[in-house]
């Protein structure tokens, strides 16, 4: 069964790949033109079907093939995937359950050293993105990544590859708005650390104990501007990870009335 709701259900393999002969055959015609000589060979590329999986349940985006296919939408599964030294695209062209919105049949799949090769096979409109994740459930009014500011995002991704399943949820960090400007105006601590690029971040950070969302920290992280004393919001999040909270516990520490606290946006 591929798909009640649109009643696409088969009672043989033989009868869904039948369906969906037309636009496998694009997609290997399309494949076969773009692909590089020096790109995975065919045996390289079994060798990386593990990642397949990876793709299908975390992808980085997905694309609506609008025009793929007009009997039924297809879309494609993007994911960058980093193994020992080597960094791939891997693509998944599949369909997606109405209802429950997985993947139920696999068009097709392949690794790719070339960013254009999986460029090609987005053609249409990203329907997700962990940008847009990020954005929407992180993004709060007045900081960078509402922006689409891409030192803010970037180094938000990197904060998201750091916690722990047990942490509080992407979804629920809105809740903790408010905590926000408590925690610039009156935090616990203050720290400040130049990158290597000569950004300077100032990072506000702030306990809280016996509240209705249980013990947990909120951090602030801020860009100061070159000589002056104003400072850009980046991003800020809750956690309940002290290990986490540790990781921002860098440069040099600071007293609160040492740094004005002023918001550029």
């Amino acid at each position: 069964m591929i798909d009640e709701d649109k009643n696409l259900v088969f009672d043989s393999e033989d009868k869904v790949f039948k369906f969906f002969e037309e636009p496998i055959q694009r997609i290997e015609e399309l494949y076969q033109t773009i692909r590089r000589p020096d790109d995975f060979t065919d045996e390289e590329q079994v060798e990386e079907e593990d990642s397949l999986d990876l793709t299908l349940s975390d992808p980085d985006e997905i694309w609506l093939m609008e025009t793929f296919f007009k009997k039924a939408p297809i879309h494609v599964f993007v994911k960058t995937i980093n193994k020992n030294t080597m960094s791939y695209d891997y693509v998944a062209i599949v369909f997606l359950s109405t209802k429950e919105r997985n993947p139920t049949f696999v068009l097709s799949h392949f690794p790719t050293k070339f960013k254009e090769t999986a460029e090609a096979f987005k053609d249409g409109e990203m329907i997700f993105s962990h940008d847009m994740e990020i954005k929407h459930f992180a993004g709060l009014d007045g900081d960078s990544i509402l922006e689409n500011d891409e030192l803010s995002i970037g180094l938000f991704k990197s904060m998201l590859k750091l916690r722990t399943e047990k942490d509080i949820p992407l979804e629920k960090f809105k809740n903790f708005l408010e905590t926000r400007e408590d925690t610039i105006e009156s935090p616990d601590e203050i720290w400040r650390k130049t990158d290597h690029d000569g950004n300077v971040f100032v990072t506000f950070i702030k306990e809280y104990t016996e509240t209705e969302f249980d013990d947990y920290y909120y951090i602030s992280i801020t860009l100061e501007e070159n000589n002056s004393d104003v400072h850009t919001l980046l991003f800020s999040f809750p956690t309940n990870d002290e290990n986490l909270v540790d990781r921002y516990r860098l440069g040099e520490n600071l007293q609160a009335e040492e740094v004005s606290q002023e918001s550029s946006h």
